[in-house]
């Protein structure tokens, strides 16, 4: 599996995303896909899955050095006692010493973000986690936040895929070797439905959301798509084996818009 290096840190560049997987159903897929290979996790204390995901975790049987585990504060957490709080919270509900990655999930207006990054920076001073990054966040904010932090900030994890332009935000975060993580990268599922996508993925035999996936990892981003089918978990992994051409991309993101 290959591994983006940011700031210290060496992430696995393909991800299983779990939003919207409760119970069974989200303990099963991420068993399943640490047995297929995945080595990176990506959940949230909003997503209200911790506990599952740890569970598929323990099942899967692959050492837990092995997978890198990213979980998130919600902005109502962003207070400094709140906050530790919840990095406290997410790690017991896992099941674990600590996780690899941890981020705010969503900017927010209410509570000062120097506050907040300070907090964060406590909770890995803590050894809650590893790392701390960020998610959502503009270039404006992104450049804020590395002012306001005494420890490297890894990832910004933004909403991105084929149809949206990040251009800002990536380049910000390029400013300060800071990775970029896609979360939604095939759009919801939009990506599986649009011709030139899927055009292209027929020059190469692959699936239009292949071809999506394809076109992030290519530009050197993090991908966590979500699934709950171990067809998908397959699919999605098989993108490492054929490469799009410089018009084929030049293409693609000819579909972007703001």
């Amino acid at each position: 599996m290959s591994r983006i290096e940011a700031n210290g840190a060496r992430i696995p560049q393909l991800g299983l995303g779990t939003w919207e997987l409760r119970g069974e159903i989200c303990s099963r897929i991420v068993e399943q896909a640490l047995r297929f290979g995945y080595r990176h996790i990506d959940t949230a204390e909003m997503y209200g899955n911790e506990r599952e995901v740890g569970e598929g975790l323990r099942a899967s049987r692959v050492e837990r050095a092995e997978v890198f585990v990213t979980t998130k504060v919600w902005p109502e957490n962003f207070t400094a006692p709140a906050l530790m709080r919840s990095a406290q919270e997410s790690v017991r509900k896992l099941k674990l010493d600590h996780v690899d990655l941890l981020l705010l999930h969503w900017p927010s207006s209410s509570v000062p973000l120097e506050e907040t990054m300070g907090a964060l920076n406590a909770a890995k001073e803590r050894g809650l986690t590893k790392n701390i990054g960020i998610s959502n966040f503009t270039a404006d904010l992104v450049e804020q936040a590395v002012k306001l932090s005494k420890a490297p900030i890894v990832t910004d994890q933004i909403k991105l895929h084929p149809f949206a332009d990040q251009s800002e935000t990536i380049a910000a975060c390029k400013r300060r070797g800071i990775s970029v993580t896609a979360h939604s990268p095939i759009a919801k599922g939009a990506a599986a439905e649009d011709g030139t996508l899927a055009a292209i993925g027929a020059a190469h035999k692959k699936s239009a959301t292949q071809v999506s996936l394809r076109y992030l990892a290519q530009q050197g981003f993090i991908i966590i798509p979500r699934t709950s089918k171990v067809e998908r978990l397959i699919e999605n992994a098989a993108i490492f084996d054929f490469e799009l051409s410089p018009q084929e991309m030049d293409t693609i993101r000819g579909l972007a818009r703001p």
